[in-house]
């Protein structure tokens, strides 16, 4: 019997992934887009219980939301979604402020903002936690590292829904979560981002993660 709902904002390749990881997990998935139709097909190519729908539905789904759309997108779609939808739910925000126009990754902005941080403004009743963006959309469930697999970084200011993420986290193949402080540390988790394009584009690999060691 499905037991958790999880509703994801996004239909792009970050979308999906998660969306058939949470389902292949048990998960009662519904992915938020904004052409449902569109979604057909991979909904019924999906193991598991997933359904597709508006922004507005996949964030009244269940009591976490995944927000996984463009970084330049986060904000609107966090509007269309309808604020009042997100009201006291965990919110693991997996977007990064990137843009491409010099045909490397740059940071929309950094040091001393984040989208985390303008997220976390936008739906004060949520609790929002950073999670994911820090690894390809292929290692965020179940991930797979010739090395051992180093645990998620994460960030919020709830020290509950930083707890529920690790135990998810941990459901979902990771061995847990490093908490690196509150919303404001999402400007270095996602500055973290264009270090790791770098360093994949050098190595050959998208697969990788970083790791603090001591």
């Amino acid at each position: 019997m499905v037991e958790n709902r999880i509703g994801i904002l996004g239909s792009g390749d970050v979308g999906r992934a998660l969306g058939r990881g949470f389902a292949r997990h048990g998960w009662d998935v519904m992915l938020g887009t904004r052409s449902p139709d569109a979604l057909e097909q991979w909904a019924d190519e999906t193991t598991g219980t997933v359904s597709v729908g508006t922004f507005d539905e996949a964030a009244s789904h269940g009591d976490i939301v995944v927000l996984a759309v463009l970084g330049e997108a986060a904000e609107a779609v966090v509007d269309m979604a309808g604020p009042e939808n997100f009201e006291g739910k965990l919110v693991l925000d997996a977007t990064n402020p990137l843009e491409f126009s010099e045909g490397e990754a740059h940071l929309l902005y950094g040091g001393t903002d984040s989208l985390g941080e303008r997220i976390q403004a936008r739906i004060p009743d949520a609790s929002v936690v950073k999670c994911f963006n820090t690894v390809t959309n292929s290692q965020m469930i179940d991930p797979e590292f010739d090395a051992e697999t180093p645990p998620m970084l994460i960030c919020g200011d709830d020290p509950w829904a930083k707890e529920r993420t690790e135990e998810m986290l941990v459901e979902l193949g990771w061995p847990g979560a490093m908490d690196v402080g509150d919303i404001k540390s999402a400007r270095y988790l996602e500055a973290i981002v264009p270090l790791w394009v770098r360093v994949g584009s050098n190595l050959g690999t998208w697969s990788h993660a970083f790791k603090a060691v001591q």
